[in-house]
């Protein structure tokens, strides 16, 4: 698996324009901060941990043009104000930033740049042992007479994070195993990050699934034929609410009602202790566009726009929900199992020195 984030002769920043995905592969170079921003505005780059790191590297950028501390300050607030929801943007910048701040004005250009470089290779690490850790869970759950279903929404996979992914480092890592694995894999509308980008993935890596529209997974439920929920999250506060793709809410319902686990595999850096529970999480709204359109390619092989509602329909978009900590059976981190509340979150801050 290559990266989705990555470096040609030392300082050239390279990425995929997720926006394209999956009917082209298009690399672009991020070379400013207004390039990173604009890309993780845009969609370009999505998933909290590469949000992170494209946000790290943004900050590295304006250091290069200008290392005061007012063009730090001005940076950080660019780059913030791009997504508001996934919290690893402002932990990376905070990283970076205070890194910046304790050397000299003269060194903080390569002090920066070192710092989104280490952040990269950390998530990179963080994501392999979350897999590692998910796939010995998810074990348990392995039955003879048939593969292991597994249900995820959204894409919380390599094209998400660094390298890896987060959910779908799970499932990467139990076929690895030898696992007979499938996954049912949520459209995710409005984006259809589920049917563009997990399945692209899975496709890529030769893993069994079926694409399923969003309010399938229920009756799939119910049916017996999901054996555990995977998701990965953009948010976790400090009692373990967790906020992610809007429909996660829907499905941590269903799974809790047919006695299917719910697992959210997320890195530490993506539990803010400062959000006492998931009502101190800001919900994104996105265009309201992306609701009354799609894209697809249609039979003569051009990708186009087309309206699906009414002409004036007036339509809301917000991008994220939040499941409650009570319908979460276990967040999957670098550190293993944790869980989903006061005290388990404690406990792995104070493992991963975040407290």
């Amino acid at each position: 698996m290559t990266r989705t984030l990555w470096l040609e002769q030392d300082d050239r920043l390279l990425t995929l324009d997720q926006t394209l995905l999956p009917f082209e592969r298009r690399v672009i170079e991020l070379a400013s901060a207004a390039d990173c921003a604009r890309a993780i505005a845009t969609m370009q780059v999505r998933g909290a941990p590469l949000i992170g790191a494209v946000g790290a590297f943004g900050l590295a950028f304006a250091l290069r043009v200008d290392h005061s501390d007012a063009a730090l300050a001005d940076a950080c607030a660019l780059l913030l104000a791009t997504r508001p929801t996934a919290v690893n943007l402002r932990w990376a910048l905070d990283r970076v930033a205070e890194r910046a701040r304790a050397a000299e004005p003269g060194a903080r250009a390569k002090v920066s740049w070192d710092e989104a470089v280490a952040i990269c290779e950390a998530d990179v690490a963080c994501n392999a042992s979350i897999g590692a850790h998910g796939a010995s869970l998810l074990a348990a759950l392995v039955r003879p007479d048939r593969a292991l279903n597994i249900l995820t929404h959204c894409n919380a996979g390599a094209v998400a994070t660094v390298e890896h992914g987060t959910a779908l480092s799970i499932v990467y890592a139990l076929a690895a195993r030898g696992v007979n694995v499938h996954v049912w894999v949520d459209e995710t509308r409005p984006r259809n990050q589920g049917a563009g980008l997990t399945a692209w993935e899975l496709s890529q890596r030769g893993v069994a699934h079926t694409v399923i529209v969003d309010n399938a997974g229920g009756q799939l439920m119910r049916e017996g034929l999901v054996d555990a929920v995977v998701v990965g999250c953009d948010r976790v506060a400090a009692n373990g609410d967790v906020a992610n793709k809007v429909g996660t809410y829907l499905k941590a319902l269903a799974a809790w009602d047919n006695d299917v686990p719910f697992y959210v595999a997320c890195p530490v850096s993506t539990i803010d202790r400062w959000a006492r529970s998931g009502d101190a999480i800001t919900i994104e709204r996105r265009d309201p566009r992306e609701v009354t359109h799609v894209t697809g390619r249609g039979p003569d092989g051009v990708v186009t726009e087309v309206q699906v509602v009414p002409d004036g329909t007036v339509a809301l978009n917000p991008a994220f929900d939040v499941t409650p900590s009570r319908l979460v059976t276990a967040l999957i981190t670098e550190h293993g199992r944790v869980e989903a509340a006061v005290g388990g979150i404690r406990r792995v801050l104070l493992a991963a020195g975040s407290v």
